[in-house]
């Protein structure tokens, strides 16, 4: 079992490398990313302000707004698209190090030997020889946290060099990056919500086994009486409206809307202001409260698959050759149910439990909308309209892992469940 837990686990690192590279490419190619975005809030401020002032000003060339070369340097340097596809990508992953700290330095023709003060209390005597730029520090020693390259050779002899530091911070190094959009570390922004999404997925997988797996048995027990027909009925009902449809009905029938006043408008929890005056047993309470609309909302659409898996895997195995076998030796009926079939229904629900984790855990984007959830979910959505690439990937990086991990806990679910497999 250990060497084949190892090879799944090994197995992850190509999968994890291959998810995350083809959506960091396409981030990468579409149309309208940051740098884009940026320059073009930048123009439009400059074109307002052109037309208050009543002229173009350095900013205006030709009716139209054009950003200084070394402004557009700059912008390319911090959203990192000075580097090819394929660097940018192991420079997010944490393997090449990420260049840090620029200072732009120029060589007049005359000049091939310049001490410069970088900053941080630090002096650099840096040498151009041709197009290559050598750096030492006061005591002629090369610094190994300060690298620098000649950039641009001018026709009039003139160069431009950079000096920069470096470090490994990536993925792999637990730095996901600054979100663009708040100006924070990924981490910080992504904690929260994550906490919320969990919240809701798991109390809502939990209650999803506890009533789908007993209600498919009863069922089953029960195919063909009214209590099945009508229990059907109900479940496929709920599987046709989509969940975030039926958030916004229970908080119109129960939110003080039109009928009754009886559950919050939405929100994770009351105030901050009001939940810290709560006592213990208060805060659980208002919990509750909040949690419940949600939680139905989040979970129906896994009612009628879950129920119905479950009666036709115990109707299965209630019709096979070893149940009959069983009664005919006497052994009683709740024992053969229980002991026997039961064990067998539940391997095509173990098969899914690491489907379904990934799923609910991920969070639904139009639920927490609806409820007004600051969520894992519309965290993700809404970074990928505002093209904040920190957190999409960072986004990334969590579902596919928890894919990854929802695999192998979906092996042991079965190894539990199913004594003829064993992991050789």
């Amino acid at each position: 079992m250990t060497q084949y837990f190892i090879r799944r686990i090994l197995l992850m690192i190509p999968t994890f490398i291959g998810s995350t590279l083809l959506i960091f490419i396409i981030l990468q190619l579409a149309p309208g990313g940051p740098l884009e975005q940026t320059i073009q809030r930048i123009q439009m401020g400059g074109m307002g302000q052109g037309e208050i002032a009543g002229a173009s000003g350095d900013v205006m060339t030709g009716g139209s707004s054009i950003l200084p070369e070394s402004a557009l340097r700059e912008l390319n340097r911090f959203y990192g698209f000075d580097k090819p596809i394929w660097q940018r990508y192991v420079i997010w992953l944490g393997i090449w190090p990420r260049e840090i700290r620029h200072r732009d330095i120029e060589f007049k023709p005359a000049e091939t030997i310049q001490q410069r003060n970088v900053g941080y209390g630090t002096y650099l005597t840096l040498v151009r020889d041709s197009d290559e730029l050598k750096i030492t520090d006061d005591t002629g020693e090369i610094p190994k946290e300060w690298k620098g390259r000649v950039e641009e050779v001018k026709d009039d002899g003139t160069a431009r060099a950079v000096v920069f530091q470096t470090e490994f911070s990536g993925i792999l190094t637990g730095n996901l990056g600054t979100s663009y959009t708040y100006a924070q570390p990924v981490t910080d922004v992504m904690a929260p919500r994550f906490k919320i999404s969990i919240f809701y997925g798991l109390s809502g997988l939990i209650l999803m086994y506890l009533i789908c797996i007993p209600l498919g048995i009863k069922k089953a027990l029960n195919h063909g009486t009214p209590f099945d027909f009508v229990s059907s009925v109900i479940v496929f009902i709920g599987y046709s409206i989509p969940g975030w449809a039926l958030g916004g009905v229970l908080l119109v029938l129960f939110g003080g809307g039109s009928f009754w006043d009886v559950f919050p408008l939405g929100g994770f929890r009351s105030p901050v202001e009001i939940w810290e005056a709560f006592t213990w047993w208060q805060k659980i309470l208002d919990q509750l409260h909040h949690a419940i609309l949600p939680i139905i909302a989040w979970t129906i659409g896994s009612f009628a698959a879950m129920t119905t898996l479950m009666k036709n895997s115990l109707l299965e195995n209630l019709s096979q050759d070893y149940i009959r076998t069983a009664f005919a030796k006497g052994l009683s009926e709740k024992r053969v149910v229980w002991i026997h079939a039961m064990r067998n229904s539940l391997i095509p629900i173990a098969a899914r439990i690491g489907q379904n984790i990934g799923i609910i855990i991920s969070g639904s984007y139009f639920i927490e909308r609806v409820f007004n959830i600051d969520g894992f979910g519309k965290m993700g959505y809404q970074a990928i309209l505002d093209r904040d690439y920190p957190i999409t990937l960072g986004f990334l990086v969590i579902v596919v892992i928890i894919r990854l991990v929802g695999n192998i806990l979906s092996d042991l679910a079965l190894a539990t469940v199913d004594p003829r497999i064993r992991f050789k």
